[in-house]
């Protein structure tokens, strides 16, 4: 059994890093960006749009990946080195490639054939070290462990392969150029020269070398019609959004200002240096950014929704409440903003406006119930009003997000307990559980 956990081991260590492992990030405005510019793309695909999710991980890292189901992980190195919108078209079109044809279902495909060559591998060894023979049953045991790695990484080449063609579909099928995707890997390869990575063996990767995707892409792209249609002019100033927000939130600030100068007034530098300030602790220079930025557009529902988290986090919430009501009048169904708008109205501790955030953010969490920061605020209302087994119930599900099982459970037994039997809230604390406790007997079976 040793050889087959260590291929295991092998197959997660060449698979892209697991989302919880690392930092989700969420914003309205980045993510209805992604919906907007993936959806022709899903439909190329034959997929339902409802459901495939984005999501925003913060890495440096020039990286995307599928897991889980129709989930789609961007890092955010690879937004902040994209230089138009589509160069991410065409990962994402490549990542739709994963989804459509069910790699993640038939992972097994390729670990299957190459466990069964480590284990045949094994039984040679044993039966070489049983005739005497040590030195050849180390030396049989390590080329089983060579061809299964050898075969999986075949795999997993041929995968990416398919997968790249499959992209080419998508893009050609969207009259979207394929110049992004050829650019996209021409920037890994820059990266892979910067670091030294050997480019004349494929047969030790699991992608195959980025100058044979570019060799195998261009030949398609370039006869196709969209070759030379230029990046959606909309698209490409939402893009330039994003990025510059991007950028302050996860760049250092120093590096912020010498992206993003003062003098430079486009919407993606005032995002850039708003986002940079608010994060140094200069609340009133992070101010003026924000209403520069509503100033180009005083309706549009991120710069409101911007300039009033700064309100907010800066200890002004009366301030920010006209300015989050704003936001959410001109984006109702975005559960993000309104969570924001919920959040400095159960912060102001006022009674009025309490029984208002109630409402929105049962709101948000009908729209989305996978934000914990919304579950909290609304167990707040719950517990100041003294429901508490509602409030127990707003925690479990905030804890069964967070990945925190015993949390979850005990806090949906609180729930269970004190809830009429039969009703929606009592069945959904019997749900939730269920799922703990699955979880915590899981983590026993790892500790045995």
């Amino acid at each position: 059994m040793r050889i087959l956990v260590s291929l295991l081991a092998l197959a997660l260590a060449l698979l892209p890093g697991p989302a919880w492992a690392q930092s989700i990030l969420r914003d309205a405005e980045t993510e209805a960006f992604f919906r907007e510019i993936s959806r022709p793309l899903i439909d190329a695909a034959g997929l339902d749009p409802r459901s495939v999710q984005f999501v925003l991980v913060g890495d440096p890292s020039i990286n995307a990946f599928v897991t889980g189901g129709q989930n789609v992980f961007i890092h955010s190195g690879l937004i902040t080195a994209a230089d138009n919108v589509n160069e991410l078209q065409g990962v994402i079109a490549h990542e739709l490639g994963h989804i459509a044809a069910g790699h993640n279902v038939r992972f097994g495909e390729g670990a299957g054939p190459a466990s069964k060559i480590s284990l045949l591998s094994l039984v040679g060894a044993a039966l070489a070290v049983a005739a005497g023979a040590g030195e050849a049953g180390m030396a049989i045991l390590g080329l089983g462990t060579a061809a299964a790695q050898g075969k999986f990484l075949a795999f997993t080449r041929d995968q990416e392969s398919r997968t790249d063609q499959a992209g080419a579909v998508f893009l050609s099928k969207s009259g979207i150029s394929g110049k992004g995707s050829i650019a996209f890997f021409r920037k890994l390869q820059g990266q892979e020269f910067r670091l030294a990575i050997p480019q004349d063996n494929e047969y030790a990767r699991t992608h195959p070398l980025s100058s044979t995707r570019v060799a195998n892409l261009l030949s398609v792209y370039e006869k196709d019609p969209a070759w030379n249609t230029p990046p959606d002019k909309a698209l490409q100033a939402k893009f330039e959004r994003i990025k510059g927000k991007l950028i302050g939130f996860v760049e250092e600030p120093p590096r912020v200002m010498q992206q993003y100068p003062e003098g430079t007034n486009t919407a993606a530098a005032l995002y850039a240096r708003a986002y940079a300030w608010h994060r140094s602790g200069h609340p009133d220079q992070a101010m003026t950014e924000a209403a520069r930025l509503v100033a180009l557009n005083p309706y549009d529902p991120y710069y409101l929704e911007l300039e009033g988290q700064i309100l907010l986090e800066s200890g002004k919430v009366a301030n920010s409440l006209p300015v989050l009501r704003r936001a959410v009048e001109r984006a109702p169904f975005e559960p993000m903003i309104i969570t924001l708008l919920g959040h400095a109205l159960v912060t102001s501790e006022d009674p009025k406006l309490q029984a208002e955030a109630e409402p929105l953010l049962r709101k948000a969490v009908s729209l989305d119930r996978e934000n914990p920061f919304t579950w909290y605020q609304l167990g707040v209302i719950y517990d100041r009003r003294g429901d508490k087994p509602r409030a127990a119930l707003a925690a479990a599900e905030r804890f069964s997000l967070e990945g925190n099982a015993m949390g979850a459970m005990m806090n949906a037994r609180l729930a269970r307990a004190g809830l009429p039997a039969g009703t929606p809230d009592s069945i959904r604390a019997d749900d939730i559980m269920l799922v703990a406790g699955d979880a915590l007997e899981q983590q026993k079976r790892k500790k045995r």
